[in-house]
């Protein structure tokens, strides 16, 4: 007969409270980076819970300022957690952690925008991209200021498969500014739909989890906060390049509130601009009289292809910014331009 596990579960010692740590390190939230803390531990438990189970898991924990949201991820039983934090005021307290969870915690000062997290894990985790999503979570509850600059690095690196997903589709739950939490999730025909919407869907299921009251942080911000769970699809539903992809997308919501056709427009020199445009609308069979946010997700994979099918037979056209045509007119413009855009001697 098989006698009691000899792992019990896994439990922080007794340590000091987040409220402590922040009083012993004289921490503040530093407002200009948008920091905001959350000390509540059944709230850190709960975004951890949205991730799925961590038992035995890898996990990168992304910001963890003062390690509120680190303690819930070491309490869930991950095996090996690995704290990526900029600012180095945090430093000394999540060594404290890392020294009463010995071999489980490992912590980087580094800056998550830069860091290498394809290093960050050891090989064996790595799953095919078509099976299951490998043992590997991110959470982090982000500064605003870094959080969409940081989703759109992230969906490029799913689209190219680098980064944290070389080792597959790792799976992210993190935090956001409820207003971006509502454009990563919406739907088609939704007022907050946008170029985060299509971007995010087209190549993860985006699940809304549950909004978190403002008042829960310290400081206070002035808006909610909703966690959103990402989990990168098997098979993306456009399969054209992330930057194609993306210069589409970008144009068409650029007149969020005209019809579709004025932002396709925009992806053509002005001299081709209506035959082109009218070739692309044709060939993807997209209904031009409807506006950006009634485009469903079906239609953008049309208009991907079809614009990619232009780029073949049309060359320099990929790399063609109508914004750059325009700086270029007004150079041209001004006076004292030679014809060359060149400012002329006085």
């Amino acid at each position: 007969m098989a006698g009691p596990s000899k792992i019990a579960s896994f439990r922080l010692p007794p340590l000091p409270t987040i409220g402590e740590v922040i009083k012993l390190y004289n921490l503040r939230a530093e407002k200009q980076l948008s920091q905001n803390f959350l000390l509540d531990m059944r709230l850190t438990d709960k975004i951890v819970r949205q991730a799925g189970s961590l038992r035995d898991a890898h996990v990168c924990e992304v910001g963890p300022g003062p390690g509120g949201l680190t303690r819930s991820i070491l309490n869930a039983g991950a095996a090996d957690l690995l704290v990526v934090e900029k600012d180095n005021r945090f430093i000394p307290g999540l060594k404290l952690l890392s020294e009463a969870a010995p071999g489980k915690l490992r912590v980087v000062h580094g800056n998550i925008l830069t860091y290498r997290m394809d290093r960050g894990f050891p090989d064996v985790i790595t799953k095919a991209w078509e099976d299951d999503p490998p043992d590997l979570h991110i959470i982090g509850n982000l500064p605003f200021s870094v959080s969409t600059p940081l989703i759109i690095k992230w969906l490029e690196n799913i689209s190219n498969r680098t980064g944290p997903f070389v080792y597959g589709r790792t799976r992210l739950t993190l935090t956001f500014q409820k207003e971006v939490a509502e454009r990563l999730t919406a739907s088609t025909a939704s007022r907050q739909r946008s170029r985060l919407s299509i971007m995010a869907q087209y190549l993860c299921t985006v699940k809304s989890c549950f909004t978190i009251p403002g008042r829960a942080f310290i400081p206070k911000p002035e808006v909610d906060v909703g966690v959103v769970h990402f989990t990168p699809l098997a098979q993306p539903q456009i399969q054209q390049p992330f930057k194609l992809v993306e210069k589409v997308v970008r144009n068409v919501f650029q007149f969020r509130r005209k019809r579709c056709l004025k932002g396709i427009q925009m992806l053509f020199p002005e001299a081709q601009r209506p035959e082109l445009a009218e070739v692309m609308m044709r060939e993807a069979d997209v209904d031009p009289t409807l506006r950006p946010t009634e485009l469903s997700i079906p239609d953008f994979r049309a208009l991907a292809d079809a614009y990619s099918h232009l780029c073949s037979e049309n060359q320099g056209l990929l790399t063609y910014d109508f914004r750059e045509e325009l700086r270029l007119k007004h150079l041209h413009r001004r006076p004292g331009s030679s014809s060359n855009g060149t400012q002329q001697p006085v």
